[in-house]
């Protein structure tokens, strides 16, 4: 692998991880495109009820964002955590109006480091995240943390077998054996039911989580 490509690959795995500047423009547009199916199927799988709290942690381009409004209603709560400041910008000028409304919070954090209250969301998802987590235990307690007894997290990934077999992946990100992640996940306080997803590039997986 020549410099040149090895400096490309860097940087797409910089703005795959947090999306910045003129480039993470464009790096949102495909992470709404590109894992479009996935989100849609986290959501489905979170499954909240109108009025619901619902968050998407790492939402990157938004759509996830859109479609848990949708679900929760007017009389819901939408959290959007990002640790982009670029797309926190981009989500409150898309969602002003949500915002305005009180449905819509915009706030920095990410997966080790929610900003909000114990036991406070009904449905949470976070998608193609973990890769980018170097703590996964402390990751997968802090989710446990502000996740209702009775509510679901879910965790959307790609098989880490097909990721690694992309070169991108060979910069910044921390590709983990499913087995692993559930088991973590299930040391945090989960059970966890393993899904399938189809439409996207690559086979890719839901993990959903409930408190034990």
């Amino acid at each position: 692998m020549t410099r040149i490509t090895s400096r490309l690959f860097m940087t797409v795995a910089d703005q795959l991880g947090n999306p910045h500047g003129i480039l993470g423009k464009f790096t949102a547009n495909a992470l709404n495109r590109g894992n479009q199916a996935l989100i849609s199927a986290a959501v489905a799988a979170a499954a909240p009820s109108r009025g619901a709290t619902a968050a998407d942690i790492g939402f990157g381009g938004g759509v996830g964002l859109t479609e848990l409004l949708g679900r929760v209603g007017p009389d819901g709560t939408v959290y959007g955590i990002d640790p982009s400041t670029d797309m926190r910008i981009r989500a409150t000028a898309q969602n002003a109006k949500a915002i305005e409304g009180g449905q819509l919070q915009i706030a920095d954090g990410g997966l080790l480091d929610l900003p909000l209250p114990n036991a406070s969301l009904d449905a949470a998802i976070t998608t193609n995240t973990i890769y980018f987590v170097a703590d996964l235990p402390a990751a997968c307690t802090e989710l446990a943390r502000v996740t209702h007894p009775s509510g679901v997290a879910v965790v959307g990934i790609a098989d880490p077998d097909a990721m690694a077999k992309l070169p991108v992946t060979e910069y910044g990100f921390t590709l983990r054996p499913v087995d692993e992640v559930v088991e973590t996940l299930k040391g945090a306080g989960f059970t966890v039911d393993v899904e399938n997803v189809t439409g996207g590039k690559i086979p890719q997986l839901l993990l959903v989580c409930r408190k034990a």
